[in-house]
């Protein structure tokens, strides 16, 4: 990913340098996002403009609480013409798969996309398929206050990568958006950058980033101080520290270096932790147990 990818993403989503740069990472890392946000922030319009300069198939899925499994993942029909069953694919079988407003379908629907989330394939009628590569799912999810949402399970929520909020717009950004009616012409003009093909190649790469045994110490210390907080009802998982430790060498990586260093667990620890923490009492906030873990927890160099 080169300068002119975050130009064209940036000039699309204005104002959000930051969210453009931990999707990238979480892309790089090959990581799934979540999105906890108010409707209408811009979420789509990041998701669209990533696969088209990304030239990926992209597939959107708006849930719904009558929504069923083979809605997304596909279904198996007969032919008559030669008596037998073919599968008819969902909308999952896609490079990157917008599930918008997730946590508006029940919780049997929502683990359709576990398996897919995991391991990169499905199963239907007993049978794998293998999907598209790469294969992200980017799922926006309103906040439990709204009418008609289910919380989403501890399960598929540590799936996850990184979990990103837009916000709102500044108010610079917000009258040049009511002024321009919005950025879909900048989104029908945005061309290809860079193809699945150098996407894989670069996500290789990133895997080759060196992590020494006190970094990897570090990030053990971290978990254990979360763990071992009293505050803390559900902790990290070890996949979480996993994706932490992937993260942690995508961000090297677009920083220009082989190896990587605290500032980059420092800068990644917050956005990938903080959708897999459960706190005792959930008056309490969740960022600000992560800050207080950071802070307290020396680091190696």
């Amino acid at each position: 990913m080169n300068q002119k990818f975050f130009e064209e993403i940036n000039k699309i989503l204005l104002g959000k340098e930051e969210v453009v740069k931990l999707a990238a990472i979480a892309i790089l890392s090959k990581g799934h996002i979540l999105f906890q946000d108010v409707p209408g922030v811009g979420k789509t319009l990041l998701a669209k403009a990533l696969a088209k300069a990304m030239d990926l198939s992209f597939q959107r899925i708006q849930f719904t609480s009558d929504m069923m499994p083979a809605d997304i993942i596909g279904i198996n029909l007969f032919n008559q013409k030669i008596q037998e069953f073919e599968f008819h694919p969902g909308p999952i079988f896609a490079n990157l798969l917008l599930a918008d407003e997730i946590n508006r379908a029940t919780p049997k629907t929502q683990s359709a996309l576990l398996e897919a989330m995991q391991e990169w394939q499905v199963t239907v009628d007993r049978k794998p398929l293998n999907l598209p590569k790469p294969f992200f799912v980017f799922a926006t999810q309103n906040p439990l206050e709204f009418s008609g949402t289910y919380p989403l399970p501890e399960s598929q929520l540590d799936r996850f990568t990184i979990c990103l909020s837009l916000g709102y717009p500044s108010k610079e950004v917000e009258e040049e958006l009511m002024e321009g009616g919005g950025r879909e012409k900048e989104l029908e003009n945005l061309k290809p950058i860079i193809n699945k093909e150098e996407i894989l190649k670069l996500q290789e790469e990133v895997e080759k980033i060196y992590v020494s045994k006190k970094i990897l110490s570090y990030i053990r210390e971290l978990a254990e101080g979360l763990r071992e907080d009293l505050r803390v009802f559900i902790g990290p998982s070890p996949r979480a520290l996993i994706q932490l430790t992937l993260c942690a060498k995508a961000k090297s990586f677009l920083s220009g270096r082989d190896y990587v260093i605290p500032d980059d667990i420092y800068y990644l620890f917050i956005p990938v932790m903080e959708h897999r923490i459960v706190l005792k009492d959930p008056s309490i906030s969740v960022k600000e147990v992560l800050k207080e873990i950071l802070d307290k927890t020396k680091s190696p160099l």
